[in-house]
């Protein structure tokens, strides 16, 4: 048995979804990444309360998608596993090269990037490998990868919020310390701990708040 894997290169196509409209009164653009088992355009929704007129919003679509249950009716999608991750977050960051590529965004526009529980691993690789300029950087209920350290952070100075539920069933006392340590070595004094009384869920009235 002569059993051997192998490597290809080919172009792909992937969606990505949109709220409101980019215009000459925007105020505010948003880079949001969804968590695990979401498809992008439920995603969105999150964010339908925000000014429409100032706030323009992008959300990429994660490219593994599944069957959410059983009976094949609610499909739901995945950034990454632990199977060839180096090779897939590349693949994913060059998806986000062309999503800010096709969107020609104005460039002194107010960039706010947003990471919700699995999104929060592929928006910080994203702003630590690209060097990306932004005012805000939100981390909700994510964990950040191992492999980032603060040099990778140095040229960021951009409001960096750590968001999540107190009540969390993927959190535990050991895991929220760990957590919060990290992210002042990784950010300092750019850094803004936000727990809210809640469990693993997207909080809306927070993200309201931040613009």
């Amino acid at each position: 048995m002569n059993l051997e894997e192998k490597e290809i290169s080919y172009t792909t196509t992937n969606s990505y979804g949109t709220l409101n409209s980019l215009t000459d009164k925007t105020k505010n653009v948003w880079f949001v990444y969804h968590g695990m088992g979401y498809l992008s355009r439920y995603f969105l929704r999150y964010f339908k309360n925000l000014n429409a007129e100032e706030n323009y919003i992008i959300a990429p679509q994660a490219q593994s998608k599944y069957y959410l249950t059983s009976k094949n009716r609610h499909v739901g999608a995945s950034w990454l596993t632990k199977e060839n991750t180096v090779k897939e977050t590349e693949n994913i960051l060059r998806n986000f090269d062309a999503i800010l590529e096709a969107e020609n965004l104005p460039k002194n526009i107010n960039l706010i990037v947003l990471g919700y529980s699995q999104g929060v691993s592929v928006a910080a690789r994203y702003i630590a490998r690209r060097k990306l300029a932004c005012s805000q950087l939100v981390l909700h209920s994510g964990g950040i990868p191992k492999e980032l350290k603060a040099e990778d952070f140095e040229f960021l100075e951009a409001k960096v919020s750590m968001i999540y539920g107190t009540e969390d069933e993927y959190l535990t006392e050991e895991r929220i310390t760990n957590e919060t340590k990290r992210a002042k070595e990784l950010f300092g004094k750019n850094l803004h701990i936000i727990p809210f009384e809640g469990k693993h869920v997207v909080n809306v009235d927070l993200i309201n708040s931040l613009v």
